[in-house]
């Protein structure tokens, strides 16, 4: 149940997007819901090499390369489904970076275990 409703809260947030960065245009929340699972998807089988194969870069920059890596996935997502459009990479890493901070907090307000 806390994974659909992560994944909810996901798709909420990327229907948010619009409105906060002209660059980014979400056509439904059909779209935004498969948006949400490739995002994951990638970011669970895709990102995890990224890191690694550019960890020396990581390293050099203080971790600030992640950014690119994040925003690199959404520009991704983007460049693969019809209906979710981010005008460049540097819009990408922007999105991707308001994406994580909206989506962070509301799940840790919706989905915290209590103790």
């Amino acid at each position: 149940m806390r994974l659909l409703l992560g994944w909810a809260i996901n798709a909420g947030v990327l229907l948010l997007l619009p409105y906060l960065l002209p660059a980014v245009q979400v056509s439904s929340f059909g779209t935004a819901l498969l948006v949400a699972l490739l995002l994951g998807l990638l970011n669970a089988i895709v990102r995890p090499i990224l890191v690694l194969l550019t960890l020396p870069i990581t390293v050099l920059t203080l971790g600030l390369f992640l950014f690119v890596i994040n925003g690199l996935m959404f520009w991704l997502v983007a460049r693969m489904l019809d209906g979710f459009t981010v005008t460049s990479f540097w819009w990408a890493v922007l999105a991707a970076l308001i994406y994580s901070v909206i989506s962070s907090f509301v799940s840790s307000v919706l989905l915290r275990k209590d103790a």
